[in-house]
């Protein structure tokens, strides 16, 4: 069922039930009504674990290419997450169900993709993610160890710190560390003193006069805010207790807050990128060398306290990209043993499918069972071996294909589940977000099909 979209100015796609209402699930809703600064934090964790140093590098090599051209396609990346995880985060409360359970019940292939995505994704993952919360630590501090023990001390760091914290604790931290990345990346946009004018006229979506300048617009707006991570919101919204229709406003609140947060990281490193970098016409490498090689030039340019400013901020940025998908992924991936193992005893007891709900998550109990230790574990120790040996060839093209197909997989599927009966009448997609998810969904494949096609798939055999 198609209806129109809110018409009230907001990021709403469709109604909100008044408090006590009764949904799907039978139970009252007892969140409030209104939303209010005092209930975010889901959105902070998804922002900060969704922005990583890769994001920032990608958004400063755009400025430096292209100045304030493409500041628009950073804005509209921002738009198409707020479209993907208000979905996700809709499925959590109208339902009662997790993703998980939804994807499941599209067929077994959902099960098969995410198995494989969370076990290969998942190894080179943290060695990246730790090698990148490492390589700030040797900038600040070069004469005490080598990188690769840095590396390790974050992962051994987040390991623990997530192993002995409920969500609470968690979101205070990720808090926290949130503020550092603000302050740091909006002093940086107003140290380099940005063109506003130019930067307003880059509001205008107009494509750069480049060699392949469509596709590498098409990856600065699918570059935006995270992957994973947005699945991953649904399953923070219930570990908050936001878990029925109730907490629908709030969630809406908090999730447009979170992007709000995340294009003011990307659009302050743009600045940068096009003040510092483009008017001078210094190019820095990809990934997160390229952050090292801004704090050189920031040095040069500012002087060593604003260098060292930055490189605490860099820090802040990819740590809390670790321990958000050490904590997101681990309790997604808990959901998926629970709901498996379920689904074995009604297969033995020949009742109706088993289902996983929000208030399991909510109970906190995923956080201290065995699949969230294991998947824990799983992040942290065996990828130390690729900090060592380097990364194998064969995976890498595999983490990179995975990785590409994930956000469409996301997109499509979530347009699947809230159009279909197994979302409320209520709930289902509008005009607004059908057309934001699908828009998403095919920007995302076509990514996936040029980063399948990029792989140097000759040498794979």
């Amino acid at each position: 069922m198609i209806r129109m979209a809110d018409t009230s100015g907001n990021a709403d796609t469709t109604g909100s039930p008044a408090t006590g209402s009764t949904g799907a699930t039978g139970e009252t809703h007892t969140g409030p009504r209104k939303s209010s600064w005092k209930y975010i934090g889901p959105g902070i964790v998804v922002a900060a674990t969704g922005v990583g140093a890769g994001d920032l590098v990608a958004t400063l090599i755009a400025g430096s290419n292209f100045g304030y051209t493409l500041l628009w396609a950073a804005v509209i990346g921002c738009l198409v997450k707020i479209s993907l995880a208000e979905a996700a985060g809709r499925w959590h409360l109208s339902t009662g169900r997790t993703l998980f359970d939804g994807w499941a019940s599209l067929g077994r292939w959902t099960s098969w993709f995410f198995v494989a995505y969370v076990v290969i994704w998942g190894f080179v993952y943290g060695a990246a993610a730790m090698s990148s919360s490492g390589l700030p630590l040797q900038a600040l501090f070069p004469d005490i160890m080598d990188l690769k023990w840095w590396a390790i001390l974050t992962g051994l760091v987040g390991l623990v710190f997530v192993w002995f914290n409920k969500y609470a604790v968690f979101e205070k931290v990720m808090t926290v560390l949130v503020g550092v990345m603000f302050v740091v990346t909006v002093y940086l946009a107003i140290r380099v003193t940005p063109n506003l004018a130019d930067a307003f006229a880059g509001l205008l979506p107009v494509l750069p006069d480049e060699k392949d300048s469509i596709l590498n617009t098409l990856g600065l707006i699918g570059g935006v805010g995270g992957t994973i991570t947005l699945a991953a919101y649904g399953y923070w919204v219930n570990a908050k207790g936001w878990t029925n229709t109730g907490w629908m406003k709030v969630m809406r609140f908090d999730n447009r807050v979170a992007y709000a947060t995340t294009g003011i990281f990307v659009i302050s490193m743009l600045f940068v990128g096009a003040e510092l970098l483009h008017s001078s016409n210094v190019a820095i490498a990809s990934g997160d060398k390229g952050l090292i090689q801004l704090g050189d030039i920031l040095e040069d340019e500012y002087g060593t306290a604003t260098a060292k400013f930055f490189l605490i901020g860099f820090f802040a940025t990819s740590f809390t990209s670790l321990i958000g998908v050490w904590h997101g992924v681990s309790l997604m991936f808990a959901d998926f043993v629970e709901r498996y193992r379920k689904d074995r005893a009604a297969t033995a007891t020949a009742p109706a499918p088993a289902t996983a709900s929000g208030e399991e998550v909510a109970s906190g109990t995923h956080e201290k069972s065995w699949p969230f230790r294991a998947y824990l574990l799983w992040l942290t120790f065996p990828p130390m071996i690729l900090l060592f040996q380097g990364q194998p060839f064969r995976l890498i093209i595999l983490y990179g294909v995975l990785g590409a197909a994930f956000l469409p997989f996301l997109a499509l599927t979530l347009v699947w589940l809230l159009n279909s009966s197994r979302t409320p009448a209520e709930w289902r997609n509008g005009i607004l977000s059908n057309a934001m998810l699908t828009i998403a969904g095919l920007l995302f494949v076509v990514l996936c099909v040029k980063q399948i096609w990029d792989q140097p798939w000759a040498e794979f055999f």
